[in-house]
């Protein structure tokens, strides 16, 4: 029986070398590449026969989002798992959305991780226990946050809301009858002005903001 064949892709070099030395030793378990950004990870799925990608969603330049979105439609075979910080219920809600396999969070012991693995390479979802208790509260609050959202133009918010439902550029664009290059650069300056580097980030501030619920 040939061994599971990963792809790691997380920002952070020391937890790639940890769930390398997590997998070395798993006889049914192979990590055939790392990668350190979505753009990277998708190289390696183009031209490494891979089973499972476990990644991370806040990273930048392509984030696990983006990732996961395009390998679902590059790469329908291969299996989407995403190891995450990131616990509020509408985050985890737009992976499923997307069509992500499984979803554990960083506290995780070994024992599930592996388990994680198995169980989406097997065609099954999986969802940590953390995960599942994140989805049956009532995570974001109900009403907007104004001393969040501070600063920001009645467009700022509505171009945050989208991209806080997982909207791209163009079809933000498309909503709001504006150009994919005019969305571009009010993300731009959401970033600035909220302080974060990725669109992580931005969702979970319109997450905090009450600007989209789970």
């Amino acid at each position: 029986m040939e061994p599971i064949r990963i792809v790691l892709c997380d920002d952070h070099r020391i937890v790639i070398d940890g769930l390398q030395s997590l997998l070395a030793g798993v006889p049914d378990m192979d990590c055939v590449g790392t990668a350190l950004h979505g753009e990277e990870a998708l190289y390696l799925l183009g031209r490494v026969k891979v089973d499972v990608l476990v990644t991370d969603l806040d990273m930048p330049d392509m984030d696990g989002y983006e990732l996961i979105a395009q390998v679902k439609r590059t790469h329908p075979e291969v299996k989407g798992l995403v190891l995450s910080m990131l616990d509020e219920p509408a985050m985890i809600k737009r992976a499923i959305d997307l069509g992500v396999d499984g979803y554990v969070v960083k506290d995780a012991g070994r024992d599930e991780v592996l388990l994680a693995i198995r169980e989406v390479h097997e065609g099954r979802r999986y969802f940590g226990s953390s995960v599942t208790d994140a989805l049956l509260q009532k995570g974001a609050s109900t009403g907007r946050n104004s001393s969040l959202l501070a600063g920001l133009s009645d467009r700022e918010i509505e171009v945050l809301a989208a991209l806080a439902e997982g909207l791209g550029n163009r079809e933000i664009g498309e909503r709001l009858f504006i150009s994919p290059r005019t969305v571009d650069t009010h993300r731009t300056n959401l970033m600035k002005k909220l302080d974060t580097h990725h669109v992580a980030g931005l969702v979970r501030i319109a997450i905090k903001g009450g600007l989209v619920h789970p």
